[in-house]
């Protein structure tokens, strides 16, 4: 892709497809706040086949569009290779949009297998997935890894920190690797799930079902999370600006996950 053409130059962008206000207003405003996307970045989006990932994939490219600064998009979907899922078909919805698009298999489900000790599957899946993409994001040149948490996920993340591990922590917003190579950014944080879920559903994005199998399979921590704060939302709607509130100086926190 050459790096000095107008936005927009050479992608083909064939769905058409615009996010609402509702997404873009927050998606931008987190970009602004922390400073995410900066002039000539080379951003990798990881592509799980989600809704939340399928959603930040077009708040990216429609900003890609209209921003006063260049900035190239790719994606990167990572195959843990787990029977029943198949996120393959994520392969010509991509190529359809025109980006570079890298997709890596791993046996992530019998890896753990061997080499999971004391933590979760969802936790050793992460950290390898995670290594996938920083391996790709520096083989191909990439300087930021986006990732597509939303509001909902990191009011979880803050809870389970603080029931669990004594701590007032949750995942941050924008930092730095600890190999100073990868910028790490979520433009959805102050993005609800619903949100991006109405839009998927709106618009069909090809979402790949079940993208977690192993989590869908027994319930985590995070889903105990997930079913608390619903209860407390249907009695203070207010519930998650307030805990949005309270969290945002962690998400600046100058530490890395």
């Amino acid at each position: 892709m050459n790096r000095t053409a107008p936005l927009g130059t050479g992608l083909k962008h064939s769905t058409g497809i615009r996010p609402p206000k509702a997404l873009l207003r927050p998606a931008g405003k987190a970009i602004a706040d922390f400073d995410m996307i900066r002039e000539g970045d080379r951003i990798l989006l990881g592509l799980s086949g989600g809704k939340d990932s399928l959603s930040l994939l077009h708040i990216l490219l429609h900003l890609q569009r209209l921003a006063p600064i260049r900035f190239e998009v790719a994606a990167l979907t990572v195959d843990p290779m787990i029977e029943d899922f198949d996120p393959s078909i994520l392969k010509p919805y991509v190529a359809a949009l025109g980006i570079p698009y890298f997709y890596e298999q791993q046996p992530i489900a019998a890896q753990a297998e061997e080499h999971m000790q004391k933590d979760s599957f969802c936790a050793f899946c992460s950290r390898m997935k995670r290594g996938i993409m920083y391996t790709t994001a520096r083989r191909e040149g990439y300087n930021v890894l986006a990732l597509a948490q939303h509001l909902d996920d990191l009011a979880e993340s803050f809870l389970m920190s603080a029931f669990y591990g004594g701590q007032l922590r949750t995942m941050k917003a924008c930092y730095t690797n600890q190999a100073g190579d990868v910028r790490v950014i979520r433009p959805m944080v102050y993005v609800r799930e619903r949100q991006t879920r109405d839009f998927a559903s709106e618009v069909q994005l090809p979402v790949v079902p079940d993208s977690c199998p192993a989590c869908f399979a027994m319930p985590t921590q995070r889903e105990h999370m997930k079913r608390l704060l619903a209860e407390e939302e249907s009695h203070n709607s207010r519930l998650f600006k307030s805990l949005m509130q309270a969290t945002r100086p962690l998400y600046a926190i100058k530490d890395t996950e």
